[in-house]
């Protein structure tokens, strides 16, 4: 396997049927958990850019001459926008001083919100998702992962002002 393809399919979780989108979306849940441990919400956050940037150049490597531009063996697009997704729960663990799994509703609305908004592409996800490029298969992720993310706040601010 070549590294482009590699990191394409986030180490082969892409190429686990069916639903490729969903196996990389989880694929990403143990990722982010082990980056937060390393260094909290910051490492998270910086290894979430740097993952959109190397994901649209093995995007754009793997779909070279390719009439798909976004087959579903690439994931890593969707790694990106899941871990944008978990960035409240990172943060907000950093914040209570506590580990990622104490907040685990967090993480759960955050994996739910993410596949509903990746899966359906409302306004600019649909949007991003017409780029039929390299960029428009990230971008349309990371937006995801942005309303799947304030999806977590919204869920969080209830949470406490109900529960709390």
């Amino acid at each position: 396997m070549t590294a482009t393809k590699l990191i394409a399919t986030f180490f082969g979780a892409g190429l686990l049927k069916p639903a490729p989108g969903t196996w990389g979306s989880l694929a990403a849940l143990p990722a982010a958990y082990i980056l937060h441990l390393i260094g909290g919400f910051p490492v998270l956050a910086v290894a979430t850019i740097a993952v959109i940037f190397v994901g649209i150049w093995a995007t754009k490597q793997e779909t070279a001459g390719k009439a798909d531009h976004d087959p579903g063996e690439i994931v890593i697009d969707e790694v990106a926008g899941m871990w944008i997704a978990l960035w409240p729960v990172s943060f907000g663990a950093g914040f209570a001083e506590t580990t990622m799994l104490a907040l685990y509703p967090g993480i759960i609305v955050a994996f739910l919100a993410f596949r509903a908004f990746d899966i359906t592409k409302p306004g600019p996800v649909g949007w991003a998702d017409r780029r039929n490029d390299a960029v428009g298969v990230m971008l349309d992720d990371v937006i995801a992962g942005v309303f799947a993310a304030l999806t977590v706040v919204a869920f969080g601010v209830i949470y406490h002002i109900v529960w709390v």
